[in-house]
């Protein structure tokens, strides 16, 4: 049997020469890139999504986010991330037969008339089936499907975040059409789920009929007026927010102001969060990274994410955890306290490191640090917030960066699961 027909054994049915089989999958020549187009191919079909909702599975939207974060990661780290990141899909819940077997047999039209009224009609597996019709979905494809579901919130913004996912891991990938296909139609079947747009609506009342386009324009607010707004996301009720938050819209705040505002109070969220709920709040940064990419002008999309940081408990701060002062910051250091699971020790070393020019090490010791945390015990969280962390650094004023990745090192070590899956999985790949 050839290593190509072992890794497919694998993805159908996993078994404890998983790891042993994937490093066997790299040593072919584009080995990476295939065994991850493979598993996308093999999984989409067979993971039973319905079962999910109204939530979803993690193990393929974090491919993507692991292959973002290679760039800030040693060879062995990012296999090791990868390899566990491909197991925990591998294991995500699977229905008998092939949960959209009919659809693969027969394609539909790929036709966009024809996949936007299945969209509207709420009916994902002809979506899905539509999807596999088209025969080579793009990036432009993707956006498209965002657009379709810009203001809707189900499940928290998940729509948008897949769409702009699987978009980038295509290509990432290099535009596989079979594996873009897969990726498309599961897209366009979590698209096509039950709607929430009840922030947008509230938005789009305070908003009235004016014609209001948010700039994507860079931050220019002093700390001072970023505190006013970050005051008024974490502590007004959601209708006082929805008021105060259009109407800086309607005075022609741009989006890096108002990026800003909402990294700042979602990182306050995350020093408040408690340690069941570390993973489920650095969710906003997944989705603020999401509008930070797509750079959204209707400002009914920016309502609902003020409307979503706001979702999250705010406690007193004299209740936060402080960091420890650090007279000399090191990215080892912070990622040994992650492991340890010291948050106030993380949190000074990321402080320090930041306030010392060094943002990016802290990011890259942050990663290092989530590599080696099994992603289906918290639910990819870890690797999910990382990446996002990745993606709003070079948007964001220093104060932003600051409180965002002091907030991510108190979240990752207040959320430490087990390290044996990467330590069986490096046995194997070294």
């Amino acid at each position: 049997m050839t290593v190509g027909a072992r890794w497919q054994q694998e993805l159908e049915a996993p078994t404890t020469g998983f790891f042993t089989v994937f490093a066997e999958q790299l040593a072919e020549p584009d080995g990476l890139r295939d065994g991850v187009r493979e598993a996308v191919k093999a999984l989409v079909p067979r993971i039973d999504w319905e079962a999910y909702q109204p939530h979803l599975p993690h193990g393929i939207l974090g491919l993507r986010a692991v292959l973002r974060l290679k760039p800030l990661l040693a060879e062995r780290s990012f296999l090791r991330m990868l390899a566990i990141q491909l197991h925990m899909a591998a294991h995500e819940g699977r229905r008998p037969a092939p949960v959209h077997a009919q659809a693969l047999a027969a394609k539909g039209s790929g036709l966009w008339r024809n996949l936007e009224a299945f969209i509207q009609s709420r009916r994902p597996g002809l979506a899905f089936a539509e999807a596999q019709g088209f025969e080579s979905p793009g990036a432009q494809d993707f956006q498209r499907l965002g657009v379709l579901t810009a203001t809707d919130m189900a499940n928290v913004g998940h729509k948008a975040v897949v769409c702009d996912h699987f978009a980038d891991l295509h290509g990432q990938l290099d535009q596989p059409r079979a594996t873009g296909r897969r990726l498309f139609g599961l897209a366009a079947w979590v698209v096509a789920t039950p709607e929430d747009t009840f922030w947008a609506r509230r938005a789009a009342k305070r908003l009235g009929d004016a014609e209001i386009s948010v700039p994507w324009t860079p931050p220019t607010l002093d700390a001072a007026a970023w505190e006013m707004q970050v005051r008024e996301l974490c502590d007004l009720g959601l209708v006082a927010l929805l008021d105060a938050f259009t109407a800086r819209l309607k005075a022609g705040q741009g989006g890096g102001d108002t990026l800003a505002a909402l990294v700042l109070a979602a990182s306050e969220k995350q020093l408040d969060a408690r340690r069941d709920l570390e993973g489920k709040t650095a969710w906003t940064y997944v989705y603020l990274a999401t509008l930070a990419r797509a750079r959204p002008t209707d400002p009914r999309v920016w309502g609902q994410a003020a409307a979503l940081v706001n979702l999250f408990p705010t406690d007193e701060p004299e209740d936060r955890v402080r960091p420890t002062a650090i007279s000399e910051p090191s990215a080892g250091a912070l990622t040994d306290a992650v492991l340890d699971a010291e948050p106030a020790l993380a949190m000074g070393h990321a402080l320090g490191l930041v306030r010392g020019g060094h943002a990016e090490a802290a990011l890259g010791a942050l990663a290092e640090a989530a590599t080696r945390n099994d992603p289906t015990f918290n639910h990819a969280h870890q690797t999910l917030a990382i990446a996002a962390a990745a993606d709003l650094l070079p948007h964001l004023p220093p104060s932003a960066q600051e409180a965002m990745l002091t907030a991510l090192a108190k979240s990752l070590a207040n959320s430490q699961g087990s390290g044996d899956l990467g330590r069986l999985a490096d046995r194997v790949l070294a």
